[in-house]
């Protein structure tokens, strides 16, 4: 990389601005020529996660199996010692997640670039919860909704009994949840 001397002013700040440090920089470095290539480079490598992993040669198997085969990454878990105030923020983040989630089945998305984040936004906030069993029904029931999302195109939508048993699922996994707070 070319490295260029820019002078400094008294107060220790470059005595050019930013926007013409970065201009000099970038064209000094040919970057504008090859930006096309670089974003068809992008676009290719980021269409498959496993030719990604391999062109870095990432080698994390454990990962590679949440992320490819199950759809969903590794949980989070907070430690047993996290404050009431942290708990109840992320109980709040689930009940909202649940709700919206509902909501969208309620009111007929069916697209998996619809749902599929909104199921992945829950996801989350389940798995942030602590102290929850590894074999904590709601997170079951979410997780394989996202198992089956992920593997459709985005613009593939789910069908009306899909829908309903969607539904269903997580107006199971809401009340289970419920009862799992009531009980702590």
């Amino acid at each position: 990389m070319q490295q260029t001397n820019f002078p400094i002013s008294a107060g220790g700040k470059s005595s050019i601005e930013e926007h013409d440090y970065r201009v000099s920089i970038l064209s000094s470095l040919g970057y504008e020529e090859q930006i096309p290539n670089l974003l068809i480079l992008m676009l290719f490598v980021c269409l498959r996660l496993r030719t990604f992993m391999q062109l870095y040669q990432m080698d994390c198997p454990r990962a590679t199996e949440r992320l490819l085969k199950m759809g969903v990454p590794e949980p989070i878990k907070g430690a047993s010692g996290v404050d009431a105030g942290q708990v109840a923020i992320i109980v709040a983040e689930t009940v909202q997640h649940f709700i919206t989630t509902m909501d969208a089945v309620k009111l007929e998305q069916r697209a998996v670039d619809e749902l599929q984040p909104l199921l992945s936004d829950l996801m989350d906030s389940l798995s942030r919860h602590p102290e929850t069993p590894s074999d904590f029904e709601p997170n079951k029931k979410v997780k394989k909704w996202l198992q089956k999302l992920n593997v459709m195109r985005a613009v593939e939508q789910i069908d009306e009994d899909d829908a309903r048993q969607l539904y269903l699922d997580l107006d199971s996994a809401y009340a289970e949840f419920t009862r799992y707070l009531k009980r702590k």
